[in-house]
Order: structure tokens, then sequence, then C-alpha cells
């Protein structure tokens, strides 16, 4: 019994470190689309129907988060600085949902850091953010 369960767990360990390998990679598409400039592939890792918590409200759909990021993104770079996100834990909720929780850096002009929870989930054989709440 416990030899037949080795191989389904190497197998899962696997797995789960693929999806871990994707989203991190996801992320840093994301935040060099936010170095370069680029809006549309900064945004590219949300959902059409994406949730954004921040401290002054709950933004509602990716149009509206881009909307709201829109006005740093000029002259080919992203005024506030440059983005890195280091991951701090990231475990499945299910088969098709994870949780990430990274802490987010802005180095530029004005350095700034915090923390960012993000739920996501496997649409279309992609990784997408559903909920972003970041402080």
């Amino acid at each position: 019994m416990m030899a037949a369960m080795i191989p389904a767990m190497a197998i899962a360990a696997v797995v789960q470190a693929a999806e871990t390998t994707t989203i991190a990679a996801a992320m840093a598409a994301s935040a060099a689309g936010w170095d370069a400039g680029d809006l549309d592939r900064f945004m590219a890792v949300y959902a059409d129907d994406a949730i954004y918590v921040t401290a002054r409200g709950v933004v509602r759909g990716k149009a509206a988060i881009a909307a709201r990021y829109a006005p740093s993104f000029t002259g080919g770079g992203n005024s506030r600085g440059t983005l890195s996100f280091t991951t701090l834990a990231e475990r499945p909720i299910d088969a098709t949902h994870r949780v990430l929780i990274a802490r987010w850096t802005l180095t530029g002009k004005a350095a700034q850091s915090g923390y960012t929870t993000l739920v996501f989930a496997r649409r279309d054989g992609r990784w997408r953010i559903v909920t972003d709440h970041s402080s």
C-alpha cells in the first residue's frame, strides 16, 4: 500500500513544482512589462474579472485595474520605478486555484515595498490573477 502511494506523491510534487515555476514566470513577465512601460504586458497575467483590493478600496475588472495603473506608464518605462517580486509562500487551494504571497519592491526615485496576496485561477491552460490584495 505504502509503495503505491510513493509514486503518486512524487508525481504530485513534480506537478506542484511545475505550477510554481509557471506562476513565477508569469509574475516575472508581468514585472518586465511594468519595467518596459508596457501596460498590456504587465496586465496579461490578470483575469478579465479580477478584483484588486487597495487601501483606497476595491477595483473590479481588468480594464478598471489597468486604468488605475495607466498614468504611471509613460515614456517607455514606469514613472514609479522598476518592479520586482520575491515569493514568500505559494500553495495550492485546489486543482485550479493557487495562492501566492509575495513582497513587491519598486526601485527608482522613491523606493517602495509592500506585500501582495494573489489568488490565481487556471483558465484556458494559463494561470490568471483573479484576486490581488496589495499593501
